[in-house]
């Protein structure tokens, strides 16, 4: 089956579907099986799962991530991160969404998934933890960041949680509140 992106609707929009072209302009989504491919001007970009051989960029990302953030870099965190993604990965409790163009890795996102004692904003106990929502300086304002945020949200509801947390960066508190997470405390919580 050929597609076209230009004009090939994508999703629904407010109950209705909004032609591509009509939503996203010169760019645009589409879905082929189970990627989902971004065109802006002659670049197409790829979102699917982190795997195993694409850890150690995910981790020179976040990496990058943390120092965009000014964090303290006082030892080298990388044997934890493989440690933490390789154990998390394998047992179900950690997934990413990844973001490609060219072979490249362009976009990152995480979601940890915790249990704790249910309370009643959250009865079934389940939290997802976003965490690694990173995008390189070239291809940011593009709708990359929300489109990886939108594929770990829905992983945090199909994984049973009944809400996602995030310490955001000021970068990301634009995101993260047209997506509807709101201020709880010191950390940004969306219900799901």
């Amino acid at each position: 089956m050929t597609t076209n992106p230009a004009t090939r609707p994508f999703g629904v929009f407010a109950g209705s579907e909004i032609d591509v072209k009509e939503k996203f302009g010169k760019s645009g989504f589409y879905e082929v099986g189970k990627t989902v491919f971004v065109e802006e001007a002659n670049m197409e970009i790829e979102y699917r799962k982190l795997g195993e051989k694409e850890l150690d960029v995910f981790i020179e990302m976040r990496i990058n991530q943390l120092r965009e953030e000014d964090a303290k870099e006082d030892i080298d965190l990388k044997p934890a991160l493989l440690d933490y993604y390789m154990r998390h990965m394998k047992d179900g409790t950690f997934v990413s969404w990844i973001a490609v163009d060219d072979g490249r890795i362009i976009g990152t996102s995480g979601m940890s998934f915790v249990e704790k004692p249910p309370y009643f904003g959250c009865p079934s106990g389940k939290m997802g933890l976003l965490s690694s929502m990173f995008t390189s300086p070239d291809y940011r304002r593009m709708g990359i960041a929300k489109e990886l945020l939108h594929r770990v949200v829905e992983e945090a509801r199909s994984y049973g949680c009944g809400t996602v947390q995030i310490t955001a960066s000021d970068m990301g508190v634009k995101l993260y509140t047209a997506y509807g997470f709101v201020h709880n405390g010191n950390f940004m919580q969306y219900k799901l």
